[in-house]
């Protein structure tokens, strides 16, 4: 029986087997749910084969199932592939490079390094986007985006990973508060208090969730910004205290009435990765990229 399937088909999958749902991945596929279940079932009335196990909480992959998928992912990454290498014969944008960041990389670290390489690389366009790092290193693996530049211990699989920057998270208080005077305070601590915190979405929201959650206690929000300035002038305020980079919080506090605050927990010193799935395989216009992020840690003595 002939088994027949398209680029469209092979989304559809991935996105069904990571929402474990055929409603769900229609919607991150942008499908109607009727052609979506349509498309599966001609998936497995083609191949003769059970793709998904039907069930009342949703859907799981047969052998067969998982096995598609983890093909799909691979031809989705070389069609992606295929389509950055061929962009480098077009005329004006010879290169659209992919990438997904952290907060902390993205407001901090990679503006820099951008510039340089978009003034020695004009014929080349960047779509960079701020995510959670778990999203960051699924979309890298998924070949959804290029590079991926995240934080934490998060499950890379076979990700080629590459060492990049390292930043501590600290408290941010007003200069009167209690806080102010103290050498170093625990998270748990900080959580008697309201705090300012970035918008729902980022990556640092994620984690301070997480942390939260980790010590069986509320992450109480009592105002959301969407930077770090806007964070520290409510903090200059008095609305709250708040957690972030120190590399920000300590250029704030140059010139605002803030005292920053060391962190006593472990896990308040994040160590960014850069993580690809195949540096060789990259166009040589990303590889520069990547090559420029590895002299930039150098520079600054952020790798051994």
């Amino acid at each position: 029986m002939a088994f027949h399937f398209d680029l469209v088909d092979l989304r559809l999958m991935v996105h069904v087997a990571e929402h474990n749902s055929v409603t769900r991945g229609a919607e991150a596929a942008h499908l109607s749910v009727p052609a979506a279940s349509m498309r599966v079932k001609s998936l497995e009335s083609g191949s003769g084969l059970q793709l998904l196990y039907r069930s009342s909480q949703g859907v799981t992959l047969t052998a067969a199932g998982r096995t598609l998928v983890q093909h799909a992912k691979a031809i989705l990454f070389e069609t992606e592939r295929l389509r950055g290498d061929l962009q480098e014969y077009t005329q004006g944008i010879k290169g659209h490079l992919r990438i997904f960041a952290s907060t902390t990389a993205m407001g901090e670290f990679l503006p820099a390094v951008l510039r340089q390489y978009l003034l020695a690389r004009p014929d080349v366009s960047v779509d960079l986007r701020e995510h959670a790092s778990p999203e960051v290193v699924r979309a890298v693996a998924e070949g959804q985006t290029d590079i991926g530049v995240f934080g934490g211990d998060v499950p890379t699989g076979s990700l080629e990973l590459l060492p990049y920057r390292e930043d501590y998270l600290v408290l941010v208080v007003p200069a009167a508060h209690a806080f102010a005077s103290r050498e170093s305070v625990s998270f748990a601590e900080t959580l008697e208090h309201d705090h300012i915190g970035m918008q729902e979405g980022s990556s640092l929201h994620q984690y301070l969730l997480e942390m939260s959650h980790a010590v069986d206690r509320r992450y109480k929000l009592r105002i959301q910004v969407g930077n770090f300035e806007a964070a520290c002038r409510m903090i200059e305020a008095g609305v709250g205290i708040g957690i972030m980079q120190r590399v920000a919080a300590q250029r704030y506090a140059q010139w605002m009435d803030i005292r920053v605050i060391a962190l006593s927990d472990d896990w308040a010193l994040r160590k960014l990765k850069i993580c690809v799935r195949s540096r060789e395989a990259l166009p040589l216009f990303a590889q520069d990229l990547v090559d420029l992020l590895i002299e930039d840690a150098r520079r600054t003595g952020s790798t051994d």
